[in-house]
């Protein structure tokens, strides 16, 4: 299977430039390099309503969230919401890096966006990314009247490692018996820690997330390697996924996470659970933000605001 001719391009740009191992660098150079390249492919996201930056309580000090209202909506009316956890790696990019999404998502869904600015490692190891990760879904539950949503209409997702923690969020909320959630978007999310899948062989090198990228992630997140088995870093082990809400699972065909994305995807079916799986052939990690140089990640993000309309009940 060949590469997109628009991936293609991108490819071949990112391979032209030697760079350091990322052992041997500063966190901070790392993650502004993350940061420029992420926003040198996308475009700005359309314009909302209202956006709103806030900082809500965490179990490890105030978390920064960004709140977004769609343009035209009644006041008076309770908008169902979609909270969002961006890819990262647990170590890099933003609320700022995904904000394009977000605001995406906001509009053409019709509902309020909360993007959360969830702590990173190696600052803040596991398991406090998914202490922030709940704690988030638990504020917007309690605080539903607060910003005009429904809270029986409350919707989580990610990509990449924010996928892994929209999925821990729901598996949690069906342990615990709420926050009650409608519906989870995955978009090629981690769902286990084993990097020994054949798309991690296959495309580990040189298709812009890599196998070893995945390693120095997983090396600044965890403490130690038993906590690699737990349900809050690899929610593929879990025993049982029935109950779990409704779920659209994206993934792309050259990444390194594809047969993540595809095992969860089963196991959902398996489960009983109302699942959509995209594959998007010839694609990337990374495609989901990257609006301006490629035409799959607008399509995309429609399929998302469609799916999110439909458990919304607003279709």
């Amino acid at each position: 299977m060949q590469l997109d001719p628009q991936v293609q391009i991108i490819v071949d740009e990112i391979n032209s430039v030697e760079v350091e191992s990322l052992w041997d660098r500063p966190i901070a150079d790392v993650r502004a390099d993350f940061d420029n390249l992420v926003l040198g492919l996308q475009d700005a996201g359309p314009e909302v309503g209202r956006v709103e930056n806030r900082d809500i309580p965490g179990p490890h000090g105030p978390i920064p969230i960004r709140i977004y209202w769609p343009e035209g909506n009644d006041p008076g009316t309770p908008l169902p919401v979609y909270i969002n956890y961006h890819g990262s790696g647990y170590v890099v990019l933003s609320i700022d890096t995904h904000d394009n999404v977000c605001r995406a998502l906001c509009q053409g869904a019709g509902c309020i966006v909360i993007g959360v600015s969830y702590c990173k490692a190696p600052e803040h190891k596991f398991p406090k990314p998914t202490d922030e990760a709940w704690a988030s879904l638990q504020w917007v539950a309690a605080s539903a009247a607060e910003i005009g949503a429904d809270p029986a209409r409350v919707a989580v997702g990610g990509d990449s490692a924010g996928g892994c923690l929209a999925a821990v969020v729901a598996q949690r909320a069906k342990r615990e018996g709420g926050p009650p959630l409608v519906f989870q978007l995955l978009v090629y999310p981690v769902t286990d820690t084993r990097e020994d899948r054949p798309s991690y062989k296959t495309f580990g090198d040189g298709y812009l997330l890599t196998a070893e990228t995945m390693a120095w992630f997983f090396d600044c997140y965890f403490n130690d390697d038993s906590e690699k088995s737990d349900l809050a870093a690899a929610p593929l082990r879990a025993d049982d996924l029935s109950g779990l809400p409704p779920a659209l699972v994206m993934t792309a065909s050259h990444d390194p996470l594809h047969d993540d994305g595809v095992a969860y995807a089963e196991k959902l079916k398996a489960a009983g659970v109302p699942t959509d799986y995209r594959d998007y052939e010839g694609h990337i990690h990374g495609f989901w933000t990257a609006t301006g140089r490629m035409d799959i990640a607008a399509e995309a993000q429609a399929t998302a605001c469609a799916a999110l309309r439909n458990a919304f009940g607003t279709a």
